[in-house]
């Protein structure tokens, strides 16, 4: 079927672009580098660059990113590592992978992120890492968070695989892209993320120089000089092909990102037109000090309507999706492993009722108004 409605439009996206991505993924073909090739290197410089001069450290994909970050740390095993309980599952997994304690803590219901209320409840003598998740398109509240961090000496890890190309706004003005703000910022380069390859990847950055080398020895066998190890490492690298598509899509960033914010702001409009009390469900809250690039458009369901709404859609072709149904604190896998810091009711009533529905940079107000057509049929509004 030519008109499906898809969650997200790779194809359509890689289209407008053919001829850029063609020769990039051509050139490394003729100089037949695939591994560590030139693309990685200049995609990296290009990556620190938008990021407003930060060391730029690629990898596999998100999840050794984050495993990486707290191997360059020095962690030590029954160290523990505040986390939300809302989120995917890499972001605790890794913690428990190295040994260390995930604890567990709630959101904010309506911006899905955690905040600094949240994170002070977790607190023991046994802390020293934080990772922020900058959920679903935007940034934690960050400045409160970094203090709080500073106060007590721990360190900041974001996960910043789902709002890349974001903005955050300190009171006193200064901005910052997401995952430049903590001690390292991690990122994956899955095919749906807005800066998505067409394999898969990863990249960590960081502005202390030395846990930056510390950081490219991890990820390279523990060496900086080849068969000399340094540290014990792994092995997580950026095929050079898949650097050269991120290089190619890193120029078309900034318009993907308003693309999706145009696509966001008619859900608002109609949405809310629809449902302007709220009675049915609940349209994203956006951070006053963040910019949105809607990794995914969220609706929260009321009355516990979410599944129902799900079936009824995908019977009329539109498709949506639930991240995340279970929270991170009833997963089988954290059973005796983790612990919550507190009750985590926020982050089951969202695993309730979230929704998220089409988002992409190729969507059309016709494949918008099908999906807001469903909606509405569905509540009868």
């Amino acid at each position: 079927m030519e008109n499906k409605i898809s969650m997200v439009d790779l194809k359509g996206q890689y289209l407008k672009i053919k001829d850029e991505i063609d020769s990039g993924i051509m050139d490394v073909i003729g100089t037949s580098s695939f591994i560590n090739g030139p693309a990685v290197k200049t995609f990296r410089e290009n990556l620190g660059k938008y990021l407003g001069g930060i060391s730029s450290i690629t990898c596999a994909n998100g999840t050794d990113a984050l495993q990486i970050a707290l191997m360059a740390l020095g962690l030590k095993p029954g160290d523990e590592v505040i986390v939300p309980a809302f989120t995917y599952v890499s972001s605790a997994e890794v913690i428990a992978l190295l040994g260390l304690v995930p604890v567990m803590v709630d959101i904010d219901p309506d911006t899905f992120n955690t905040g600094v209320d949240n994170i002070s409840k977790a607190l023991t003598s046994k802390t020293r890492a934080i990772i922020p998740v900058h959920l679903f398109g935007q940034s934690c509240d960050m400045e409160p968070i970094l203090r709080f961090a500073a106060g007590h000496g721990l360190y900041v890890i974001e996960d910043n695989a789902q709002a890349f190309g974001a903005e955050y706004t300190f009171s006193d003005g200064r901005k910052a892209r997401t995952g430049t703000m903590g001690t390292i910022g991690c990122t994956s380069f899955f095919p749906s993320k807005n800066l998505g390859c067409y394999g898969d990847g990863g990249a960590l950055f960081c502005r202390d120089e030395a846990l930056a080398e510390r950081i490219s020895m991890i990820a390279n066998h523990g060496q900086k000089e080849k068969y000399h190890h340094s540290v014990i490492g792994c092995n997580s690298r950026l095929d050079t092909i898949q650097a050269a598509v991120l290089d190619v899509k890193l120029r078309h960033l900034d318009e993907y990102s308003r693309a999706r914010q145009m696509a966001a702001a008619y859900y608002d409009e109609k949405l809310s037109e629809a449902d302007p009390s709220g009675k049915f469900f609940r349209i994203p809250r956006r951070l006053p000090n963040s910019t949105h690039v809607y990794h995914q458009y969220t609706l929260k369901v009321r009355n516990g309507l979410r599944n129902g709404l799900k079936s009824f859609l995908a019977g009329r072709g539109i498709p949506s999706m639930i991240y995340y149904p279970l929270p991170l604190q009833e997963q089988e896998a954290f059973k005796g492993i983790a612990r919550a810091a507190e009750s985590l009711l926020n982050s089951k009533e969202c695993a309730d009722s979230v929704l998220s529905i089409p988002m992409h940079t190729e969507l059309t107000r016709e494949i918008q108004d099908t999906v807001i057509g469903g909606i509405r049929d569905f509540f009868g509004i």
